[in-house]
């Protein structure tokens, strides 16, 4: 398999000491992101387990959650897992190059004219509406390609997905037989809360029209459905955030491993009198004489400006030198303060290193600095980042692969005209 290599990604060599290996990534970037393969692979065993005898799948979409879809997608292949989730055609090219012979499912649908792409890289569209079945069954029929699909139903998130009334519809065309579906799933709407009513609703709704898919494997549970227990868990889970260390159980103790350590590199020391204010608008004034770390990271780096200081608010914190600092002032595009006036002297130097993620500071920290949730800290993280890798057999970054060809691909059929309304249903 050709590889190449992305220069913002840094292979953690097992020559180097890890200060050597940022040390060498640092030439050419303010900052390195380390994503811990080998955790993201316990993640996924905790979650396989929990979930026995649901299969365990894993949802890879937006470069799997920021952590880098080619490296993700490998590890987690090679640790058994088989099933593959992402959001577009374009994300599923990736997949596909770092997993060849795993089940890719596409959650944004299937669209005019786009069966040539599915085709081409063996995976499957997550079909949510009856126009999208038509033009699926057109260029089934038309060409041969019998990959599979999944139907999504809506059961009450209001989103993507058939409604229940054109689920039951289309029951007569599963009981047909041949109908190239190989997978029924919904999806949870409020799935963190434990106790939350709507729950046991769509629980309900999707085991009903589920049990009419004679045959067809079902899935509800995301991350957090989960650990809702064994009624949710269907015969396949969908875990996403919580392979990435994102808590799936907000109202306890987070079961899952940390995945990513964010560090950044001191680019000058000052100190300023009391009094004086630090960065756009002044809204933080120092009250004492206060020395100053200033780092090169900011919130083009998806280190969000919400986690900023003023004199009535502390913001979020950084570690230097083993102990947490508060930011100082505004967050700006690049850059950022932190006051370090409580470390001993030259603790803290031009070129030092300090932790924004890990060592204790969590992506649902950060997320409750930044106003968010986990999932937006993680796939905001930015590519001016130098990437290390460690664990998980890890692999560089695969070239931008050609479509690969799917085994005994059927010919390009002719351009057909699609229907503007689905064909009528088989009775």
């Amino acid at each position: 398999m050709a590889m190449a290599s992305d220069p913002n990604m840094i292979p953690q060599s097992g020559l180097l000491s890890a200060e050597a290996n940022q040390a060498a990534a640092l030439a050419a970037h303010g900052g390195v992101l380390t994503v811990d393969l080998d955790a993201i692979i316990a993640n996924w065993r905790k979650l396989e387990k929990t979930a026995v005898p649901a299969e365990c799948s894993a949802v890879i979409k937006a470069d799997a959650y920021g952590c880098g879809t080619a490296q993700v997608a490998h590890a987690l292949n090679k640790a058994g897992c088989k099933t593959f989730f992402v959001a577009t055609i374009e994300e599923a090219r990736t997949a596909r190059a770092a997993v060849p012979d795993a089940t890719i499912y596409v959650l944004g649908g299937y669209f005019q004219n786009t069966g040539e792409h599915y085709a081409k890289i063996n995976c499957r569209p997550v079909i949510g509406d009856l126009n999208e079945l038509a033009e699926w069954d057109v260029f089934c029929r038309r060409t041969g390609w019998s990959g599979g699909a999944a139907i999504h139903i809506d059961t009450g998130m209001n989103r993507l997905g058939l409604t229940l009334a054109e689920a039951q519809a289309i029951i007569p065309r599963i009981n047909a037989g041949d109908h190239g579906i190989t997978l029924v799933m919904s999806h949870l709407v409020s799935a963190e809360q434990l106790n939350s009513p709507v729950n046991a609703k769509q629980l309900g709704a999707f085991r009903s029209i589920a049990s009419e898919f004679s045959g067809v494997p079902a899935a509800l549970a995301n991350s957090s459905g989960i650990f809702l227990g064994a009624p949710f868990q269907f015969d396949l889970v969908r875990p996403g955030a919580a392979l990435y260390g994102v808590n799936p159980t907000p109202e306890a103790d987070n079961p899952m491993q940390p995945v990513v350590d964010l560090k950044a590199r001191i680019v000058q020391i000052r100190t300023i009198e009391r009094g004086e204010s630090v960065g756009y608008g002044g809204t933080w004034t120092a009250r004492r004489p206060t020395k100053l770390a200033i780092i090169a990271v900011g919130y083009a780096d998806g280190y969000f400006r919400a986690a900023s200081s003023n004199d009535g608010t502390r913001g979020a914190e950084v570690i230097v030198a083993s102990k947490r600092c508060p930011v100082a002032g505004r967050i700006s595009m690049d850059l950022i303060a932190i006051d370090i006036t409580d470390l001993p002297p030259n603790a803290a130097r031009r070129g030092h290193m300090v932790t924004l993620l890990g060592d204790g500071i969590t992506v649902d920290e950060l997320a409750h600095h930044f106003g968010t949730i986990g999932y937006e800290v993680l796939t905001s993280l930015g590519h001016r980042y130098a990437r290390v890798y460690k664990g998980g057999n890890v692999v560089e970054p695969l070239a931008k692969p050609e479509p690969a060809q799917a085994a005994e691909q059927p010919p390009s059929p002719p351009p057909v005209e699609q229907p503007t309304s689905p064909p009528p249903l088989p009775g």
